[in-house]
């Protein structure tokens, strides 16, 4: 999944990376949500998802990415759970210009203790805050891992997916070493425990 605020770069990663013509559900963004959406840091913005961004990258012959956009605004969140069905992770980008905006999909991560990293979308190639900074105020645990991109290069956008896995594996086998320790017998089938 890729989530965080509203105009924080969600479609355009997706879009930047996908292998197949992403699927979007833009709509024009209208008077109605006037009083509802703060665009004061995306007075250019138009258009809106309202529903998800769908796109498809191969990290390797055997690995097969779905990549899936969250809608921004908090009206649209009831279809996160739809969304989050069978994912293995999440980015969460970050705005540093609105860090408030990330606490709710932090949140939504932890609670469904869904493996996540922080990408910080340096739309300008200026970094506003020290990666320090930045992880202190968004209270972060030592072990998500927090990433510079840039959402609209390719590159960037595949490095974080790499990311995004490599964190996905290590937090599976610190799970699975976990639950080793705490099961009274071997597990069969999905792991063997050491």
């Amino acid at each position: 999944m890729v989530a965080g605020g509203l105009g924080v770069g969600k479609t355009t990663f997706v879009g930047s990376i996908s292998e197949i013509m992403p699927l979007t559900t833009e709509a024009v963004m209208t008077d109605a949500a006037a009083g509802l959406d703060n665009l004061a840091m995306t007075p250019l913005k138009s258009t809106t998802t309202v529903a998800l961004d769908f796109g498809r990258v191969s990290l390797g012959h055997d690995v097969i990415l779905h990549l899936f956009g969250t809608p921004g605004q908090n009206r649209f969140w009831f279809m996160w759970d739809d969304l989050i069905q069978g994912a293995i992770g999440a980015v969460v980008l970050v705005d540093t210009r609105r860090l408030a905006d990330s606490f709710a999909p932090i949140d939504y991560f932890e609670q469904r203790q869904l493996p996540f990293l922080i990408g910080v979308n340096d739309w300008d190639g200026h970094q506003l805050h020290a990666d320090a900074e930045v992880r202190d105020a968004l209270t972060l645990a030592p072990h998500i891992p927090l990433v510079r991109l840039d959402a609209r290069s390719k590159d960037s956008a595949k490095d974080t997916l790499i990311h995004l896995v490599e964190h996905v594996l290590a937090s599976r086998q610190f799970s699975s070493t976990y639950q080793c320790d705490q099961a009274p017998r071997p597990q069969t089938a999905a792991g063997t425990c050491r």
